[in-house]
């Protein structure tokens, strides 16, 4: 029925895609020369056109790139410069480490974050509810390595509670890598979480304080409070229910701007995910690596996009009959 609308929106998913790896492949062309990072000051000349014939280096960097897309729809993203090894067997030893640290810190954002946002909307003039909005502007306003490096100070340096870096003792579940097998592994996890989590929190905070007063001032509101409804059953079933509509929308797409952020936390943590690859990479300057850690978190975003305006056609029932009408 909405077939139109499908194909419309993966072309642009297609070219949007195609566009982003275009300008990672150009751009990462010019950063550092990665014969010299392989073979060093010293080598020769003919050492160093011997090797950027064998990696296909001295073509123009037009083919390069068709070469590089052709090789990426089979999920082939060349051998990593640096290390000699497939690009995919990188990213694939590194996805369950970053997934994990997402997944955990949206939690973390989620289960605070509209508990938090119910009270400062339901109670905005009461010390707590203030407390709680200071605390969602700090989180807001500071950079997220710095509080990757105060808690650090505090929880690692001061106090000596967590680690301060690395991932632990890991367990192998089959072919994933979890930190969630054992408390000493999951308290590796701890800091980088919350470091992640926080400025996802102080959002929820907002857009769920914003939502719940708005809801709370409709008209069903005061009709369900006339007919003597429990005050739970009108704060959960009615209020809270309309205003995590786009609280939820808005959880779906932070999770794509989560695993793009996490290269930040990564890094000041030093955690082996897919952030510090990609760091390492630029440091290496190891191109197939970059293009294809962008390129992944391009399709990230896109197929979350797409997700998200699926269930939009699919729930609201006025976009249906829009699109309805424009046919």
């Amino acid at each position: 029925m909405y077939l139109n609308t499908i194909i419309s929106r993966l072309l642009q998913a297609a070219w949007v895609i195609v566009a982003v790896s275009a300008i990672a492949f150009a751009l990462f062309q010019y950063v550092g020369d990665p014969v010299s990072q392989m073979l060093g000051q010293d080598a020769s000349a003919a050492d160093r056109d011997a090797l950027r014939r064998d990696l296909g280096l001295d073509r123009p960097v037009a083919l390069q790139f068709l070469q590089f897309l052709g090789n990426a729809a089979r999920g082939d993203f060349g051998l990593s410069l640096q290390q000699g090894r497939p690009v995919m067997d990188l990213i694939l030893e590194r996805l369950p480490a970053t997934l994990e640290l997402t997944v955990f810190s949206t939690a973390i954002a989620v289960l605070l974050g509209v508990p938090m946002g119910m009270v400062a909307a339901l109670r905005p003039r009461a010390l707590v509810s203030r407390a709680i909005m200071l605390v969602s502007l700090i989180g807001v306003s500071l950079p997220t390595f710095f509080i990757g490096i105060l808690l650090i100070l505090a929880f690692s340096v001061i106090l000596g509670w967590l680690p301060s870096f690395g991932r632990g003792p890991v367990a192998d579940i089959g072919v994933w890598r979890t930190n969630f097998a054992s408390w000493d592994a999951f308290r590796y996890m701890l800091m980088p979480a919350f470091t992640l989590a926080l400025f996802q929190l102080t959002l929820i905070v907002r857009l769920v304080r914003g939502e719940m007063m708005e809801v709370m001032g409709q008209d069903f509101i005061r009709f369900a409070r006339a007919r003597g409804l429990p005050a739970r059953s009108i704060l959960v079933r009615h209020a809270l229910k309309n205003a995590l509509m786009p609280v939820v929308t808005i959880i779906g797409l932070q999770l794509g701007t989560i695993i793009a952020f996490a290269l930040i936390t990564e890094t000041v943590f030093q955690w082996p995910g897919m952030g510090l690859l990609f760091a390492e990479a630029v440091a290496f300057a190891d191109i197939p690596v970059m293009a294809a850690y962008l390129c992944l978190i391009a399709v990230i975003f896109v197929t979350i996009n797409l997700a998200v305006d699926f269930l939009y056609i699919l729930i609201d029932p006025r976009l249906r009959r829009g699109h309805g009408a424009s046919r």
